[in-house]
């Protein structure tokens, strides 16, 4: 069966027009073949969003802008209505999902939705109005973070500013002077601890020799200590011993004799210092100290007039002659000779 050229032109224009409607379509944001679901939000600026750009969930781009239109009679928050399509079907908006209009990359512009957790209360049914939000962009975070920098950076450099003019003004010949002395002060400094690090390297030889020998002698005081061990035990068991005799002495008993006999010596103290007995009154009567004295005094000079004249006091029978004086027995005066050999002279 043939066609005739007018029947081919027609049936090609016709596909043509349905290429063309299709890519037009596709490029407005609807699937190819269209039957998306429609969906509208409300911003209060476009958030430079075009036609076509991406609407994307969970990072996945599930539709398209569709249209951006400026509403002047709508309040301040929703002046913009923007119309965006889901071309996946599987994909359904739950009630509390959220439009906000974000980066999608660093230069590209779109839409992320923002599904809640809980997806029990229904779905947003094609053609329903979703709430809509501005997400703060990359170039205002920027901004916001780089406007505190900047303030710093600029008193920051007022400081190094004023600071240098003061150098400026300190930083004469007198001040280079000085501080060309105080580097050579500094060198002088290092080789003097150059030195002292030689002559503690020296010292540390010197003891490390020392050291050596210390080291044997306790090397040998330990070998001395291991041989003696059986010794040492013994005197840790006597020790033991005699803890255990302290644990186990009676020390209620020793204390409390101790105590009996310190209240005594505390009341014969008592009767001293008040006089009372018969040591109180040897120490507290001054008459009685007196007549002692006295009669030691008489003491030495009778034993001393007794070494000189026996014979005033002692009848001695020399040769049948006879001495006056007072006549004793035989007992009595050994006991006068006894008391006169004690006498010192």
């Amino acid at each position: 069966m043939k066609y005739s050229k007018e029947i081919k032109a027609g049936i090609i224009a016709i596909i043509s027009i349905a290429v063309l409607v299709a890519g037009v379509n596709f490029l407005k944001g609807n699937s190819f073949f269209g039957g998306d679901d429609k969906y509208y939000a409300f911003f209060p600026n476009s958030g430079q969003l075009m036609v076509s750009n991406n609407v994307t969930l969970n990072g996945v781009v599930v539709g398209k802008i569709m249209d951006v239109t400026y509403v002047p009679g709508n309040p301040a928050d929703k002046l913009v209505k923007i119309t965006f399509s889901i071309q996946n079907s599987d994909v359904k908006l739950p009630k509390g999902t959220i439009v906000e209009i974000g980066s999608l990359d660093l230069l590209t512009k779109g839409i992320l939705i923002q599904v809640p957790s809980d997806i029990s209360n229904g779905n947003y049914k094609p053609g329903e109005t979703l709430p809509g939000r501005l997400s703060v962009d990359m170039m205002s975070q920027v901004k916001s973070y780089a406007d505190p920098i900047s303030q710093r950076l600029q008193a920051m450099m007022s400081s190094i500013d004023k600071m240098v003019v003061s150098l400026s003004a300190f930083w004469d010949e007198k001040a280079t002077s000085e501080i060309e002395g105080s580097l050579k002060q500094v060198k002088i400094t290092i080789e003097k601890l150059g030195n002292v690090a030689q002559e503690l390297e020296g010292f540390v030889a010197e003891e490390k020799v020392h050291f050596g020998r210390i080291m044997n002698n306790v090397e040998s005081i330990t070998t001395n200590l291991k041989k003696s061990n059986d010794q040492i035990t013994a005197i840790i068991g006597n020790t033991k011993k005699i803890s255990d005799d302290l644990v186990t002495a009676d020390f209620k008993a020793v204390i409390l004799n101790a105590e009996t006999t310190l209240k005594k010596l505390n009341n014969v103290l008592s009767e001293v210092e008040t006089g009372r007995g018969t040591v109180g009154k040897l120490l507290n009567d001054e008459k009685l100290y007196t007549e002692l004295v006295e009669t030691n005094n008489e003491l030495q000079n009778l034993a001393s007039d007794l070494q000189l004249h026996p014979e005033r006091y002692i009848h001695f029978s020399v040769f049948g002659a006879k001495t006056k004086g007072v006549p004793l027995s035989g007992n009595e005066e050994k006991k006068l000779r006894k008391i006169l050999d004690t006498i010192p002279e």
